[in-house]
């Protein structure tokens, strides 16, 4: 007997329901923004430049007297914090162009030496160095990473449907991006070149998402020719959304597993992609699928309305079987 979390058929009338999706999606852009133009981003050291430490010691360490003899040295910025443990710490410690490196690390074991004395011996797990200059090109790499992959994108979705289905699956994409910008904003997730692979790794989750929506949508445009738009665009969405929500579930179940599991340094990204993972479907159903009326419909029929809609634009895009 085969066992089914989810009906076939669902009949949820989501078109019905877009502009309170428009409008939620709207509400989130303007905090996201504008967390990200007033607190700004918690930059990680791939951005800014500067050393990085992880050190492991015997015993329990005072972060508030490590800072003080840090700060005592005349370094730049200096962010501390736990591990998970309280015998982990990661150092963060921004330098100039013009600072040697190596010297400022040889001090920096020095203080931490003295700090914690000969009966508490530390192990350095990871030690970076990313100078500001490289940190300046890892952003404008970064930048160019996202922009290119959504204008590749764009292309291939053109290609395989229309330009219009192109579109609006760039607005979700951009949808999406700004909603994890901002959920750093939020969280002071350190962001670095791992928050941009989150970005990327949950742009390509969305698209697969979006372009399996759309595939439905066209299949039943040859079918159903004189169906009404808002009709058509929840039928394939019900019919595609058992497979939207058991994708989506298995993503959120690995992502928490890292999130829970994974450890400090990767906690970023895995609760980055768990909230992605819920974005990406909501604007899969809610952006790139309603997109496609105000890009294709512009008539209204005889009944007037949402239901009065027709498809003659949307329909004379695509041949018939």
């Amino acid at each position: 007997m085969t066992i089914r979390l989810f009906p076939n058929k669902t009949h949820f009338d989501f078109m019905g329901k877009r502009w309170l999706g428009f409008g939620f999606s709207i509400a989130l852009t303007v905090l996201s923004l504008s967390l990200l133009f007033t607190k700004g981003l918690n930059l990680g050291i791939d951005f800014t430049g500067g050393i990085l430490m992880e050190i492991h010691s015997q015993k329990p360490l005072d972060l508030g007297a490590i800072r003080g003899s840090l700060n005592s040295q005349g370094f730049g910025e200096i962010s501390l914090q736990n591990t998970g443990a309280p015998e982990d710490i990661m150092i963060r410690i921004q330098v100039s162009k013009d600072d040697d490196q190596a010297k400022v690390t040889a001090r920096v074991k020095e203080v931490l030496a003295g700090q914690m004395g000969a009966d508490n011996s530390i192990d350095y797990r990871k030690i970076d160095y990313v100078g500001p200059t490289v940190g300046q090109e890892l952003i404008e790499n970064g930048i160019w990473a996202v922009l290119s992959s959504f204008a590749a994108i764009m292309l291939y979705v053109w290609f395989r449907f229309e330009w219009q289905y192109g579109v609006g699956a760039i607005l979700a994409l951009v949808h999406d991006s700004i909603m994890i910008i901002g959920f750093f904003a939020v969280t002071r997730f350190e962001f670095g070149l791992t928050a941009v692979a989150a970005i990327l790794t949950i742009v390509g989750y969305s698209i697969n998402d979006s372009v399996v929506i759309y595939d439905r949508i066209r299949e039943n445009m040859r079918r159903f020719k004189k169906m009404p738009v808002f009709e058509l665009l929840n039928v394939s969405i019900n019919d595609t959304l058992s497979r939207t929500i058991l994708t989506a579930s298995t993503v959120m179940l690995s992502s928490l597993s890292l999130a829970i599991f994974g450890g400090e340094v990767i906690r970023g990204f895995s609760c980055a992609m768990v909230f992605g993972t819920l974005i990406g479907t909501y604007s899969s159903i809610y952006i790139s699928a309603p997109a496609l009326i105000y890009l294709h419909i512009r008539d209204q029929g005889a009944g007037g309305g949402d239901q009065g809609k027709n498809l003659s634009v949307l329909t004379s895009l695509t041949p018939g079987p």
